[in-house]
């Protein structure tokens, strides 16, 4: 096991000032200032350097935390090893997901180690994707089912192992007998003129719909804000704008027509598990991934990548 000291320096770097890597680390910001002087006290350097408000990391950081990547990386190898040998994986083991896939794919998983591990002790997060890699981060998650955003780590990040899963189809939800209804196929530009109803800013769903409007060629007029799929399909049956829904999601019966959207690019959602680096050996992981995969395939031929 390293230092758990590092592992407060990691947060630092990651979350970008003491007091969010307190927050995610359920520290108090004072805490995680003490850990980061005794751990620069030991070796012998400056670990952070003033910058306006806020710190930025020395040199010296950088390459501790360069190294730290590596050995976090051999040691959850060395524990995936382990845990193969023994045939019999014992204690927690935490999954996490947005919304949509902690409804319908973590569920199963969950229930599948369960049945194959008694052993272990299975729990479920639901959070947003930025927030599945904290917990990863902070190794309080092994696997996260997660969309990219703009803030989650890019797919180069050396932390983890990002794994492409499945692609979800983004279709386009109006009021029944709207004008697009009437067409044989539908394209996302072909609503660019409609009031648009979209999750709030800054969260995952808004960032969704703002990037497929975008990659389609126009910026939605938007008419309202609702994060649940329930309310949006609600506004949308009473005629205050139309939604994107991801085909994983499922619709109360609300008078609304969901239709599927054709052209290039068709918007589609790209979800990934997440799990930090070298932990992809894991035999529980596997299984959990293996269960996922089927469930994803059952829920939507020929979506698993």
């Amino acid at each position: 096991m390293l230092d758990p000291k590092i592992k407060v320096l990691e947060a630092v770097a990651h979350h970008g000032t003491v007091t969010a890597a307190a927050a995610a680390l359920h520290y108090t910001p004072s805490a995680v200032s003490y850990r980061l002087r005794q751990l620069a006290a030991e070796l012998g350097v400056e670990l952070l350097a003033p910058s306006g408000r806020g710190v930025q990391l020395t040199t010296a950081a950088r390459t501790v935390l360069r190294h730290a990547g590596a050995l976090h990386a051999q040691v959850e190898r060395a524990y995936a090893e382990l845990a193969a040998e023994t045939g019999e994986p014992s204690g927690p083991f935490t999954l996490c997901g947005f919304s949509t896939a902690a409804t319908h794919l973590l569920p199963t998983a969950a229930a599948a180690l369960r049945d194959d591990y008694p052993q272990i002790r299975v729990r479920v997060i639901e959070a947003e994707p930025a927030r599945c890699f904290d917990l990863l981060l902070a190794g309080d998650a092994d696997l996260a089912l997660v969309i990219s955003t703009a803030d989650t780590p890019p797919t180069a990040d050396e932390r983890f192992t990002q794994q492409p899963l499945l692609g979800d189809p983004l279709d386009l939800v109006v009021p029944q007998r709207h004008r697009l209804t009437r067409r044989r196929t539908v394209t996302l530009a072909d609503a660019a003129d409609e009031p648009w109803i979209l999750g709030r800013p800054g969260s995952t769903y808004h960032h969704l719909v703002l990037s497929a409007c975008t990659a389609a060629g126009f910026t939605p007029n938007i008419a309202h804000y609702a994060d649940e799929w329930d309310t949006g399909t609600a506004l949308v049956a009473h005629g205050f704008g139309i939604i994107l829904v991801p085909r994983l999601a499922r619709l109360h019966d609300w008078p609304v027509t969901r239709i599927p959207l054709h052209g290039e690019p068709a918007p589609t959602r790209r979800i990934l598990a997440a799990t930090r680096r070298g932990r992809q050996g894991h035999p529980v992981l596997t299984t959990a991934l293996s269960t996922i995969t089927t469930t994803a395939t059952a829920l939507l031929p020929g979506a698993a990548s």
